[in-house]
């Protein structure tokens, strides 16, 4: 049997547990090789087989420079009847992750650009300004009594009374030294957000693709006093979650996390994940979705006592951003709900992803079912894409944005009824 092909058995049949290490010399043509076995492989390419060596699949290059906004085609976007889709604000390449200020900027991170943009509404149109630059992937963004904080990958910022000095941002307190994060490069992009205990989680993933990690230093969660002190580990074994948030009414962490590359086009699949109390354990690197065992890292029993995910996203489509609804403009189903980008793939050969879903919640609140919401930027018959969303942000007035890196755009979705 072809990997492929338990890959998509395993996605009709999700919830049967399977163990790899019975098949695995059948696989052994197919190279199942770890990033250990390599000869440490350098970034996206650890775990790729040998004879995939010359394989085009490869991370999608990011535009770097300004996409004007007659070339973003928007009346392609596709959303449920009644919603509404137009360019919010635009010419910030590499726009990433989104949080607001107390007097309504949004923030925005970045990662090959190394900038943090400040976007200002003045009604009717909306301006831009690059308030820090020159930093390692500064990604992370998170805003609390008057304080932008920003997290690059060997970096961790605070920004005091930011949104009186957007056109003289002064520098920065250091807290690097304070946090004590890991500076790993590969999955070392950090994804900020203050949960209800007033708490700053931070995500540290991977440094790898699949191999060995210490649990209390890499591919966990990890949530901090917002001066750094304190630190406690609140989620176990998790690759690399770029994404984030808290239930509205039980404070639950929910969160996304991409799975690893080159095992299969099918698989793993990218999960939604819930924390129901801290510590726990979700599977990385010996066990994958549904009980997936690890055809290296794992044995008999690897997935025992892990937390199996809430949903499964699809394999290699990359869920970044996500929120609850916390909104009144939308209707009442979407209340309550997840929004969740998907920045869409590049280690399969057909395209995935490349889109924002719904994530609804069971009626018992510990799992979600996945639907389309927001799409279009992706042509399956071309197999070519012209956007990548990575994050959303509830507005005020309920309306969602989107944020696409691939445009240095964001996008306003309201609903007319």
């Amino acid at each position: 049997m072809k990997n492929k092909d338990i890959y998509r058995q395993l996605e009709v049949r999700p919830q049967r547990r399977l163990q790899f290490r019975g098949i695995a010399v059948a696989m052994a043509g197919l190279a199942l090789v770890s990033w250990m076995g390599q000869g440490w492989a350098q970034g996206w390419a650890q775990g790729r087989p040998p004879e995939l060596e010359n394989s085009p699949l490869a991370p999608h290059a990011g535009r770097l420079t300004v996409t004007p906004p007659d070339q973003i085609p928007v009346d392609r976007i596709q959303l449920p009847p009644g919603f509404k889709v137009e360019i919010w604000a635009h010419g910030m390449p590499g726009a990433r992750m989104m949080t607001r200020g107390d007097k309504g900027t949004i923030f925005v991170g970045t990662r090959q650009i190394g900038r943090v943009y400040a976007v200002s509404d003045n009604g009717n149109t909306r301006t831009h300004r690059i308030i820090t630059e020159g930093h390692t992937q500064p990604n992370g963004v998170a805003f609390r009594n008057g304080s932008l904080y920003v997290a690059a990958i060997n970096k961790v910022m605070r920004f005091d009374g930011v949104e009186d000095k957007l056109d003289s941002v002064p520098a920065p307190k250091d807290l690097t030294k304070d946090f004590g994060l890991p500076s790993d490069g590969h999955h070392g992009w950090k994804f900020l957000a203050f949960g209800p205990d007033g708490k700053l989680y931070v995500p540290v993933g991977a440094p790898c693709n699949r191999c060995e990690v210490h649990p209390d230093v890499h591919a966990n969660i990890r949530r901090y006093n917002p001066d750094g002190t304190g630190m406690e580990i609140v989620a176990r074994g998790v690759r690399n979650s770029v994404g984030f948030d808290f239930h509205p009414n039980t404070g639950e962490l929910w969160f996304t996390d991409n799975d690893a590359d080159w095992l299969s086009e099918h698989g793993p699949q990218c999960e939604l994940n819930r924390v129901s109390q801290p510590g726990e354990n979700f599977g990385f690197p010996r066990c994958h979705g549904h009980g997936i065992i690890d055809p290296e890292f794992g044995t008999s029993g690897s997935c025992d006592g892990v937390t199996l995910p809430a949903a499964l996203m699809g394999g290699h489509t990359a869920p970044l951003g996500m929120r609850f609804y916390t909104g009144n403009m939308f209707p009442e189903e979407y209340r309550g709900s997840m929004f969740i980008a998907r920045r869409g793939s590049w280690n399969r050969t057909v395209n995935v992803g490349f889109d924002v879903v719904l994530g609804q919640l069971s009626a018992d609140g510990k799992r979600a079912a996945i639907s389309p919401f927001m799409t279009g930027f992706l042509d399956t018959a071309q197999n070519t894409f012209w956007g990548r969303p990575v994050d959303v942000l509830v507005m005020p007035d309920g309306a969602l944005l989107v944020s696409d890196d691939h445009n240095g755009a964001i996008y306003r979705i309201t609903y007319e009824g």
